[in-house]
């Protein structure tokens, strides 16, 4: 009964973004406990294609498409692909994002615009028209992909603190107004992860590496599979009664103050 409570067998997934990264670590989470997995990219076909074939590589029955999830036409158009061509979308994690980062004092209304359209107003978008679908089938689970920064500042991260900021609060106004459909919306707050992004700093001597391993209580890096189980959790029967939680998968970061210089 309790391994039944996780088990996404018959579900569709879409995972905006879910082309690399922690994005398909937690589609692959997924895809594993049984869902269908839809991802997206803006960029092209070809990248689409190949995380497609990745994750049909694991045994991940899997589907791809091309849309700009900041393009709201664009975005009801293929919803109503998906849900003719795959299936109607039971889980909905919006994971696509960006970050520049540049002073405040330097950066253009553009540049930050830019920022706020990807990371808080795309989510609005996908998760308004996706959850008109599920309204109407009588549940969903929504999952936002929010931040450390959703809790706490850091130099040159602006434009992305303030749209993960705005998530985590978006994120409790959906459960707000949806619970009563049998729609649990619910974030998750990555920490520090170990990705081809952050590769050039994670080397022995380079001072930020040296600042999260001394700043986490777990002493690492997270490794993105570390993201499966709270995915899982949060679009699965087992969260049914889970609304407008940010489930931060940070290793310990946001529940300590630190270390002591002289430790």
């Amino acid at each position: 009964m309790s391994i039944n409570l996780f088990d996404l067998t018959g579900k569709t997934a879409l995972v905006t973004g879910g082309v690399h990264g922690l994005g398909m670590a937690m589609a692959k989470g997924l895809g594993h406990a049984g869902a269908k997995i839809v991802v997206n990219d803006r960029a092209s076909r070809e990248t689409v294609d190949q995380a497609v074939a990745e994750y049909k590589s694991v045994g991940i029955d899997a589907y791809g498409y091309v849309f700009d999830v900041t393009d709201e036409a664009a975005v009801i158009e293929n919803i109503q692909k998906i849900e003719a061509e795959v299936g109607p979308i039971d889980i909905l994690i919006n994971n696509a994002g960006i970050i520049k980062r540049i002073p405040i004092i330097d950066m253009e209304v553009a540049d930050f615009t830019a920022v706020v359209n990807v990371d808080l107003i795309s989510p609005f978008i996908v998760s308004k028209n996706v959850a008109k679908g599920m309204i109407q089938r009588g549940g969903g689970k929504i999952i936002n992909i929010c931040s450390m920064m959703s809790e706490l500042g850091r130099d040159s991260v602006s434009a992305y603190a303030a749209a993960k900021g705005g998530l985590k609060m978006l994120t409790k106004n959906m459960a707000t107004e949806w619970a009563k459909f049998n729609i649990q919306t619910n974030g998750i707050g990555p920490g520090y992860f170990a990705t081809s992004q952050t590769a050039p700093i994670r080397v022995d001597g380079h001072p930020f590496n040296e600042f999260i391993i001394s700043r986490t209580p777990a002493a690492r890096w997270g490794d993105p599979d570390d993201l499966q189980g709270a995915a899982i959790f949060l679009a699965s029967k087992a969260s049914d009664f889970v609304n407008g939680h940010i489930l931060y998968v940070d290793g310990g970061i946001l529940a300590t103050i630190g270390k002591p210089s002289n430790e």
